[in-house]
Parts: C-alpha cells; structure tokens; sequence
C-alpha cells in the first residue's frame, strides 16, 4: 500500500485520480440529464499519414473522446503501478519518469485494442450526407440539455432514409426549456444550429418517424 503513494509512482497516482474525477463528474452529470461523453463527442480528422495515421491506429474518432481519454489513463496508471511492484519485489521502485516511458509504451496498444472493442459495443449514431434544410419539419428528441435560448443542446432525428444524425438545437425563442427525452419539433435552423418548439401529439405525419420507432 505504501508503494502507490511512493514519490515513484506519483504520475500513476495522478492518473489514478483523473480517472475517478472523470468518471464521478460523468456519473454525476448523467444523473442531471447531461453527459459530458456525448458534449464532447469523437474527434473528427481526416487522413491516414504522419500523425494522422498514428491517431487513426489508435482509433481516435472510433470513439467517444471521453472514453479514450479514461481508457489512457487507465491502462497508464495500472502499467505503471504494476512495473513499480515488480521493479520493488526485486530490487527498489524506478524513478517516475523512468518507469513512465515503459509504461506509455505498453498502455498504447492496450489502448487501441481495447478501444476498438468498445467501439463494438458502444451504440454510436450513423453520419450519412443530407441537406440539413430537408431536417426542418421532422420530430426529434433531446439527447443532451435542456433546450433553451442559451448555449446549444443536441437532438436525435432520423431523416426520411431512416438514418439518424445528431444536431445542435436550441429552443424557440418564447419557449420554456425543453428537458431531456423531451420530443420536439425542428421548425428552423440558423447555420447548424436547429430551432425546436415541442411536439404535437397530431404534428407528426405518416412520413415523419418519431423517436418511438426506433428500432
């Protein structure tokens, strides 16, 4: 016990710490109807040279950023700590920055499969090409907010192929917030920013699927 709060193993710790922060912060904001792994998304790049092919092995943008994040640390930490104990059993523990390089070195890989695992299981929202005039009109739901006249939330709505995408919204400007789960209907938009009003219970026709037919 002594040895994870040894200075030697102080970046581990470190690591150790984030990972709780950010998964207490996650869990807490989850509760409050926000998701800070949704908020932040996956990172988009294009390219498979230089380091954009480094990044892309890695499977960055495979998945949601949050989660890589955790993933790093994670394995970063626990390498760590296990090259310490080892390195104590036999002789003394590494110097931290000694025992670092090993470690980033064997949490990478780890990294990358276990991402790619993850980016099997984690439901994930297809992204297909559309006019985002032809989104106006159709019922959507809140994924992150509440919608309000202040910063953008997000909504999920499938368009008329049957592809979801996930927009930024905002609520119309004489409406209350619009809470999370909350259907809505997209009347307008200014650049990628959708303005939405509730939904009617009659204002969705036969063409225009709402959420509860997601299959």
């Amino acid at each position: 016990m002594a040895l994870l709060f040894a200075p030697e193993c102080a970046p581990f710790a470190i690591a150790a710490a984030v990972l709780a922060g950010l998964t207490a912060i996650e869990m807490l904001a989850t509760l409050m109807g926000f998701s800070i792994m949704e908020f932040l998304g996956k990172p988009d790049f294009h390219g498979h040279d230089g380091f954009s092919g480094y990044l892309s092995w890695l499977n960055v943008g495979g998945v949601p950023l949050l989660i890589l994040i955790m993933l790093a640390l994670g394995f970063f930490a626990m390498t760590g700590f296990a090259i310490q104990a080892v390195a104590n059993a036999f002789w003394a523990p590494l110097p931290a920055a000694v025992a670092a390089i090993p470690a980033i070195l064997i949490a990478v890989p780890m990294v990358r499969a276990s991402s790619r695992t993850v980016a099997r299981i984690v439901p994930h929202d297809e992204t297909y090409a559309v006019d985002l005039d032809t989104l106006i009109g159709r019922t959507a739901e809140v994924s992150l907010g509440p919608l309000d006249q202040g910063l953008p939330g997000r909504v999920r709505v499938k368009d008329q192929h049957g592809n979801w995408h996930v927009l930024r919204a905002k609520a119309a400007r004489d409406q209350g917030p619009l809470k999370v789960g909350t259907e809505v209907l997209l009347v307008d938009r200014k650049a990628d920013v959708f303005i939405a009003i509730p939904a009617l219970a009659d204002a969705a026709g036969a063409d225009n699927q709402s959420f509860r037919e997601q299959p």
